[in-house]
């Protein structure tokens, strides 16, 4: 078992005034001794453990091995990370038609704990934990705690959802081990989340980013800014963008720290981000990851955009190799600030299967908040795409400020034809702009629902 450690920064300057600066500064780790490894041990540890993993998938799930036979790969064929390319992929599909107990790796009486995707058609995706599987999964969910500046005198205020959804467990359950006074809030009754946040002095806020947004929305409505202790928020299970980070670190007051998980591989605390907030560190003694051409499957160089793929390496119950994400991001090595080694991947900058091609253009939502938040109009907005006489066509609804408010017809007509040049500029092709009055659109406390796309009806 490894104990949380606390770094130690040398101190010789005799100011105290300076001495707290630096105290300031001082980053704190869950697991310094894993966070802080070298390249060569974190390497070791990879290689041992994705030949232990493999070895593990195919003694005890068919699904998988019949795969891998597929390919023509057997478990001798992996001596270390660098055969990884060898294996199949498993993609989301694949653990749909797996379900429910067809990737399952471990006996139902050693697993305690199911949890499942969001998702509300087809089949849901299920992924299940032995014991050990939730100690590292909270161990990582730890980290990015403590990386945001936790310890144990810190009241965490965990406002993900809770039950099957991964969000409220992980960061529970890493609050825990961190020592914080846990308030297991999940989403929703947001009376009662700022009632408990004044109260009982909350210093950490752990929710979806659209959540986070409303909550300071809120704030300001009842004129609690003076009231609200946060000192920072872990934001995750949707994608937002720079500018979005911004506005609610400005609005709460706080530094905002972006976490990364997926059901499928544990949940949140894959990947989080540190002090210097310029991407996330992946806890690679647990996973690995690779990017990949989405299209070809090609496995890119260290530094290239594409898809990402994790393989587990640890997880006993659920064990994934090399399963697409569908994220696209990059992955980089470059020394970070904060004396963490571990790979970073830069915040997602959309989804593969999420990307819209309207008139043959790829188009991002994180592209459309973008351009609305550089233009002073809130992270409220839905995109709705739809076919017309054969033709795509692309509306952007989007709610204005109380400031901006008219019902003066030209003045908005002309603020929309401001927002048409700038996402045509962005995008490069013509969207409809639609200004809707403040609080119109019906508010997120849970994932926001962004694209409505009628051409799939």
């Amino acid at each position: 078992m490894i104990c949380m450690v606390i770094s130690v920064i040398n101190i010789e300057k005799t100011d105290f005034s300076s001495v707290e600066e630096e105290m300031e500064k001082m980053e704190r780790y869950y697991q310094q001794e894993i966070e802080t490894a070298d390249r060569e041990q974190v390497l070791a540890w990879q290689n041992e453990r994705l030949v232990k993993q493999v070895r593990h998938v195919w003694d005890n799930v068919p699904y998988y091995r019949a795969k891998m036979e597929e390919k023509g790969v057997t478990p001798e064929d992996i001596q270390s990370v660098a055969d990884l390319h060898k294996l199949p992929f498993l993609t989301k599909d694949d653990l749909r038609e797996a379900y429910p107990y067809g990737l399952l790796a471990k006996p139902l009486k050693d697993c305690v704990r199911i949890q499942s995707t969001s998702g509300t058609t087809g089949r849901r995706v299920v992924a299940f934990y032995t014991q050990h599987d939730i100690d590292l999964w909270e161990d990582c969910c730890a980290r990015a705690i403590m990386a945001a500046g936790g310890t144990e005198e810190d009241v965490c205020h965990v406002s993900y959802g809770y039950g099957l959804f991964t969000g409220g467990p992980g960061l529970n359950g890493g609050s825990h081990k961190v020592g914080c006074l846990t308030l297991p809030m999940s989403s929703g009754n947001t009376d009662r989340q700022l009632q408990f946040m004044v109260d009982l002095g909350s210093t950490i806020l752990c929710c979806t980013p659209s959540y986070a947004a409303f909550l300071a929305e809120s704030i300001h409505e009842r004129g609690l800014q003076d009231q609200i202790k946060l000192k920072a928020g872990i934001f995750g299970a949707e994608a937002w963008s720079e500018e979005m980070r911004q506005d609610i670190q400005n609005k709460l007051r706080i530094k905002a720290y972006d976490i990364y998980g997926l059901t499928e591989t544990s949940g949140p605390g894959v990947a989080f981000e540190c002090s210097e907030q310029t991407g996330m560190h992946i806890n690679e003694d647990h996973f690995i990851a690779e990017i990949i051409d989405p299209d070809t499957g090609e496995v890119l160089p260290e530094g290239s955009k594409g898809e990402l793929v994790f393989t587990s390496i640890t997880k006993e119950a659920f064990p994934l190799l090399r399963y697409r994400t569908r994220d696209i991001c990059v992955l980089t090595r470059k020394k970070c600030s904060c004396g963490r080694t571990h790979v970073k991947m830069s915040k997602p900058m959309g989804r593969s299967d999420d990307m819209l091609i309207v008139k043959g253009v790829n188009v991002f939502p994180s592209q459309i908040e973008t351009v609305l938040l550089e233009q002073g109009y809130p992270a409220n907005y839905q995109i709705i795409v739809d076919r017309v006489n054969n033709s795509d066509t692309i509306e952007v609804m989007v709610e204005m400020t109380p400031e901006n408010f008219s019902d003066n017809l030209g003045k908005i007509t002309a603020m929309e034809k401001s927002l048409v040049s700038a996402l045509k500029a962005m995008l490069g092709i013509y969207a409809k702009v639609r200004l809707v009055a403040p609080k119109s659109i019906t508010r997120s406390e849970g994932k926001a629902v962004r694209v409505i796309d009628k051409r799939k009806i």
